[in-house]
This record gives C-alpha cells, structure tokens and sequence, in this order.
C-alpha cells in the first residue's frame, strides 16, 4: 500500500463508485470524467483506490483472512455460532446465499473495476494533461494496475473457478467472468464465465505486461509499499506453478530469486515479523505486502464512508485471551477483542506440540494478602506440562514456527491496559466443552500490546502477499516437478533452515534427506511430504494453504484429519465434487443472465 496515503479521494469516487455520469454533477470542474485528471496526483488517488480496496471489509480489511481463509482450511476453529454463513464456511459446505462468498466475489470484482477505471483515466491523463517528462511514471502506474488487476482475478479463480489446470486437464472448465473495462451499459454487465484457462492466460498476461512496464521502477519513501517489477514476476511465477507450467515456473521464479535481490529474514526478525513493528515492515524477504498503520477515525474500517484509514478490523475476531483482571481464566476483562476463533487443536500436533490438555493447579506462589491479578493468580498451569512444553521450545523438537503463529495459554503472555498477562484457554469456547480443547490464541497478525478496542479496533501488522519464503517453496515445486530432485531438496531446506535459526544457506542437523522425509505431521497428508508440510507451516494463517488444498486436491484428508469442528462440534460436510470451489452468489446468478447454468458443481 501507498505508506500514509489517503487511498480515496472524492474525485476517485465519483468515476470509479458513482452509477450517475460525473459530467451531471455541479462542480464540473473538479468531478467531471472529461476534465479529471488534470494532474499526476489526481491520477495516483485513482490508483490508490485499487490498492486500498484490499482493505475493503469484504476483502482483509475484514473476513477475507480471519473467516474465509482460516475457517475453510481450519487453521481456525470457530468458537461463535451466532453466524450460519461462517459456520457454513468452517464445515465446507457453503450455501449459494452464503454472505461471506457473495461479499468475496463483490469485492474482488470491485477491485477490477478500480483497475479498470485507473487504466481508461490514465489514457485520459496521456492524451490530455500528461506532460513529457510524466510518462514514465504514468507507465509505472499502469504496471502497478496490471499487476492489482491479476492479484484480485488470481483470488476470483481460485475461490470460485471450477476447478485448476491438473495434469493439463481441466482448463475447459469454467472460470469467471472477465472485464478488461468499466461497464457502459447493463448488457456490458451481463459477461459469462470465460474457461479455466481463459483467466488463467489473462492473469499471465497482465503479469508479464506489469513487469515490463515496472521495469526500473524503485520505490522508496513513502511509496516503497507499491508493487515492483520483482512482485510481478512472484505472482507470474506462482500463476505458472497453479497451472503446472513447470518450465516456465521454475525460470520465472528462479529469476525472482536471483535477480530481486531478496533474502530470507533472520529469525530473530522473522519471529516478530507479524505484529506490527515498525521496523520490519517492507523487509529484505518481502515481494508486496499491503500497508497497515494504526489509524482510525471510528471504529476500524468501519469508522466512516468512504473510509480513509490504513487499518484492517480482523483483529477483533483472531483476539487473544488472557488471564482477567480478577486472576482468572474467566469472568471480567479476559480478552483483547471478540476472541471469535482459536488455533484448532490438530494444527498444534502438526507442528510437533502432542502435550495432552493442561490442567489448572494451585499456584504456590499466590499471596492471598492481596487481591488476585494477572499477576498474582490464584491458579496456574500444571507444572508438569508447563516443565514440558518450556523444554519443547527449547530443544526445538516443536517446530518454532508454532510460536510464531500462536499463543500458548500460561506460556505467553500480552499486555492489556499496561499489565502483561498470561494468555488464557479461548473464552468463548462454551463452559461445557472447555476441559476439551487447547485453546491456543492465533499470535500471527495480532494486537498483542493492548485490547484491540484500546487502538478503536485498528490493527497494525502488514499484510504479506508475496515473500520470497513462498517463492523458495514454490521454486522447489516446479523443480520436483521438471525432475530437479535436489535442487528442489535444498530449497526446500532454506525455508526450514530460517525457521530453525540455521544459516540459510549451509547444510544443517535438520535438513530433511528426502522428498519423501518424515515431517513434524503425523497425517497422510503432511507426514511425509516435506514441500507440503513446510508450505502448511511457513505460511500459516496467511491465506495460502486454502488454495494449496484446492490445487493439489487434498481436501477430503484434510477433512478427515481435522474431523471435529466447532461451534456445533459436528464432522466437516466435505463433498470432492462442490467444496473445492465456492458458489457463485445468487444474487449474481439472479441478475446476470450469462450466467444461467453456470454454477459451479454441487451448488
């Protein structure tokens, strides 16, 4: 994102969101679509539009991450049942009216429509204001809206295209509809779904046209959060492996990887590289990230419209609990936000953490002279599981990438109201099931240094999109793939190197020997495959696995594996032939005949 740019202004608006003609607006001179742009800046709050439409609420200003994301791979268990769609999104079996879905597909689609919008204002600007010496800038920004016009249709086909390119089978299947420009009309509404491999070769196109065009192209300051030639040729390389074009892939990624001139973060920084410091922001590993400050008007992105902040809101629902002002797991004062979710517990074993359920004992050292706090608790964990799980840590034979990703209830502590306090079992997990469950917090995009509402709901952790740690794992793919096995091997062993605190790149105690090694997982899924499992643990939380499930066709495993889900505590509804894909909305399907007998399977 634009650092500290206020990504929508009233001129941007009035093209991009408004049905009625600017030119019938009164103040011709600042809103009408034949005089404006009239400068460079008005024609970068155009684009920066597009980039902050994916903080819309619909998008990870909200629920992208922390309800459609999380709940449909089962990173997250759900512990509020108040809601049937996202329940529906927990148990994979989502309904054609389901909310969340219909809010995705507007909002992605919103995000093209800004893109197009800025590619038809920027012909405007050349043809009518542009002064000589703009041009290439002008380029620049038209590359940064081709690579944001891929990004929002690489997640439309992922979420809602029948199915990937498998084995060069699949790419006459049903895709989205694609607008390469703004509607004029209603029938230019009316698009029907292109093929699988349609979208697919445009996504691939706009990218190779975004990377060329941002060729140069350095951005420091406060632009340095804008995307770059090297963002562009990540996305390229991972739209090549979700086709399977493995050569491609392997050269574009290799390209990345040695020309972008990015490195894996230590993990003295990478274990705090998602909790809104600062100084790890736009850091040595990352290829595009979207800018978060703790800013709000009101409350979060909900604090006004159209809303000017740089904050994202999906804090309040990941929340961790901790110990209330009382001393206590419950009662009181115990969570940082709504605390909605917590770590499912089968994804703490997949790390390697197999301690039963912790029990609560009488602290030794309580004083009951003074009243009970967070600091002076009347209980505590069980030492015999505390003694083991400090010793997990320390021997490393849990993966430290656990801690990075989650909280341990009485091990880790936050901070509230200036006290830092042990974290604590979930709080909304009900009273009768609690003894069953972990109930670790998720620390992974986190407010940990006060209740989230002490910020008016604003988060302040980047969102990383594209980092070279994905682009090592998805190198190592195509590499398996183009019968590279070593080479594959090694790169495979950078990720978990780092993740370990090794030198990257000089052979270590716990390098996997094969492609086929033992992992942390004890699952078919995950056991025995290290690409999977470091994927599944490098990237946890951060809206990958998901599309990792779909494109390798996992799914029924993963069902399997994580079998009891909450708020209900029923068996995941999973369904090879529909759950792979989301339903196309029926509002859409309603107004948009082209689309008629399009759905996807099973909806």
């Amino acid at each position: 994102m634009f650092k500290k740019l206020i990504i929508i202004t009233i001129a941007s608006i009035c093209i991009i969101g408004c049905s009625k003609d600017p030119k019938d607006i009164s103040q011709k001179d600042k809103y009408s679509s034949g005089e404006y742009p009239k400068s460079l800046a008005d024609l970068t709050g155009i684009l920066g539009a597009a980039y902050g439409n994916y903080r819309s609420s619909e998008l990870a200003g909200f629920q992208l991450n922390c309800k459609i994301f999380v709940n449909s791979e089962h990173a997250a268990d759900l512990a509020y049942g108040g809601d049937a769609g996202w329940t529906e999104l927990a148990f994979n079996k989502l309904s054609v009216s389901n909310g969340n879905a219909q809010d995705l597909w507007r909002g992605l689609y919103v995000g093209v429509k800004q893109t197009n919008a800025f590619l038809e204002r920027a012909t405007f600007y050349e043809k009518n204001f542009m002064a000589p010496s703009e041009q290439q800038m002008v380029n620049y920004m038209r590359g940064e809206a081709y690579f944001l016009r891929a990004y929002y249709y690489f997640l439309l086909e992922c979420f809602f295209g029948e199915t990937y390119i498998r084995n060069g089978q699949g790419g006459d299947k049903l895709g989205v509809p694609i607008y390469t420009e703004i509607p004029k009309t209603l029938a230019e509404t009316q698009q029907g779904r292109k093929t699988v491999r349609e979208v697919w070769d445009f996504i691939i196109n706009d990218l190779k046209q975004s990377a060329s065009l941002l060729d140069g192209a350095v951005w420091s300051g406060s632009s340095k959060g804008r995307a770059s030639k090297w963002s562009a040729k990540a996305l390229l390389g991972k739209a090549y492996v979700f086709t399977q074009d493995w050569p491609n892939a392997k050269t574009t990624l290799l390209e990345v990887i040695n020309g972008s001139g990015k490195t894996l973060m230590p993990f003295a920084k990478y274990k705090d590289a998602f909790n809104g410091n600062a100084a790890n922001e736009f850091n040595e590993e990352s290829l595009f990230e979207i800018n978060v400050d703790r800013v709000a008007a009101g409350y979060g992105i909900f604090g006004d419209f159209p809303n000017k902040n740089l904050t994202t809101t999906q804090g309040v629902i990941w929340a961790p609990s901790c110990v209330g002002t009382g001393g206590t797991e419950d009662g009181g004062d115990n969570t940082l936000g709504y605390s909605n979710e917590f770590v499912h517990d089968k994804n703490l074993l997949r790390f390697g953490f197999n301690l039963p359920i912790y029990t609560l004992v009488a602290n030794p050292n309580y004083n009951p002279a003074v009243p009970a706090s967070p600091t002076n608790t009347p209980q505590v964990m069980d030492p015999v599981t505390m003694n083991a799980s400090k010793a997990m840590r320390a021997n490393k034979t849990v993966d430290p990438r656990l801690y990075v990703n989650a909280l341990q209830p009485w091990v880790d502590t936050v901070k509230m109201g200036g006290v830092l306090r042990p974290v604590a079992k979930c709080s909304n997990i009900g009273g009768g099931i609690r003894q069953f469950f972990q109930g670790w917090s998720f620390k992974k995009y986190q407010t940990i240094d006060d209740n989230v509402h002490a910020y008016n709901a604003a988060d302040a952790s980047n969102l990383y999109i594209l980092r070279l740690a994905d682009v090592y794992l998805l190198y190592a793919e195509a590499c398996m793939n183009s019968g590279d096995n070593p080479t594959a091997l090694e790169y495979i062993n950078k990720v978990k190197r780092r993740a370990y605190d090794y030198p990257v790149n000089t052979a270590s105690p716990i390098d996997y020997t094969s492609l086929t090694a033992a992992t942390k997982a004890t699952d078919a899924n995950l056991a025995n495959n290290p690409l999977r499992y470091e994927r599944y643990a490098e990237l946890f939380a951060e809206g990958h696995w998901w599309f990792d499930v779909g494109r390798w066709r996992i799914g029924a495993g993963e069902a399997a594996y994580f079998n009891v889900l909450l708020p209900t505590g029923g068996a995941s509804q999973w369904s090879e032939a529909r759950s792979y894909s989301f339903p196309i909305p029926f509002s859409e399907m309603s107004t948009n005949a082209q689309l008629t007998g399009q759905q996807n399977p099973g909806y």
